[in-house]
């Protein structure tokens, strides 16, 4: 399944790839953004850092078993700070449709288009 995020930054497309992550197992609407979790990440190139961060938030959700529905990205260089905001998983009200394995390096990409930029990449379920 493939992930993709625009924004006008490139922190503002990771944080839209994120949402694009949730849309993925649940309706992002459905999902309260009640509680924060911080996630931090690096990588040695905006591509794999890209990865590593929808890594990161695939881990904090199978880990606390939590669905994000809102997100703050900050990039420094090849780092990135976050706080991704959401609630515990209510199978009744969320209806889980899979569960997120991992991103992978397919069609990963992190470049400046039309202005902005766009985060994409292929996730395994």
């Amino acid at each position: 399944m493939g992930v993709r995020g625009f924004g006008a930054t490139e922190a503002e497309a990771f944080e839209q790839a994120a949402l694009a992550l949730t849309a993925v197992v649940t309706d992002p609407a459905a999902v309260e953004p009640s509680a924060a979790v911080a996630i931090h990440c690096e990588g040695p190139d905006d591509e794999l850092l890209f990865a590593e961060w929808l890594n990161s938030l695939i881990y904090e959700m199978a880990t606390r078993r939590m669905l994000f529905s809102r997100f703050a990205v900050r990039l420094e260089g090849t780092r990135l700070s976050a706080e991704a905001w959401g609630e515990d998983i209510d199978a009744a009200r969320h209806h889980p449709a899979v569960e997120i394995k991992g991103a992978t390096y397919t069609t990963l990409r992190v470049a400046r288009e039309d202005g902005g930029w766009v985060a994409q990449t292929v996730v395994d379920v």
